[in-house]
């Protein structure tokens, strides 16, 4: 059976309200007012674009408004920090990446702790990453870029979401697995030379 995109956005929103309804049942009537959804990477990206879908049918199942605002910066760690301070009664939720996960192993001073601070709600989804090259650099495929990357002394150049993002991780752990030297990456998170 194939599900159409707007029947998995509300089988996944149902599901996303599903643990709500259930603490519900048990304490105050929730959500009695607008409920923050705080995505840590800028409008456009997976996170906003999955987060924008799903709000509104979920707002509308639980009969409250849901705003998604964007707190960006410093891999996530920045609207991260935000939810994992504000009040734990429900009302400011985070939507987050496998960066989140991540976070703790990049950067050494991390104002949260991921696992203690946050309670998993739901899982959305997952977005698959693809490698793209411009078409005048003449790779055909995959085999030809690697072995492009391992003949220059300096590697190769690559764009991600940033430092942290899932592209960021797995474009790394490609180059390692290829046998490719780190050339731009200038953060933190790159491997030693």
């Amino acid at each position: 059976m194939t599900l159409r995109r707007r029947q998995f956005l509300s089988l996944a929103g149902a599901a996303a309200a599903f643990p709500f309804a259930q603490r519900t049942a048990r304490a105050q009537a929730w959500p009695t007012k607008t409920i923050r959804v705080i995505a840590p990477f800028s409008a456009g990206s997976t996170v906003d674009v999955v987060g924008r879908l799903l709000l509104d049918p979920l707002s509308q199942q639980l009969g409250q408004t849901m705003v998604l605002e964007n707190r960006v910066g410093a891999g996530g760690m920045t609207g991260a920090t935000m939810v994992a301070r504000a009040d734990p009664d429900g009302y400011t939720l985070l939507i987050n990446s496998s960066a989140h996960s991540a976070i703790p192993a990049i950067f050494p001073n991390v104002p949260y702790d991921a696992a203690r601070d946050f309670a998993a709600v739901a899982s959305l989804g997952s977005s698959p990453n693809v490698t793209v090259v411009a078409p005048d650099k003449g790779f055909k495929t995959l085999k030809e870029l690697v072995a492009a990357a391992k003949s220059k002394s300096g590697g190769l150049t690559y764009a991600t979401a940033g430092v942290g993002s899932a592209t960021h991780l797995s474009t790394e752990r490609f180059r390692v697995s290829a046998g490719s030297r780190p050339s731009t990456c200038r953060s933190r998170a790159c491997p030693k030379r």
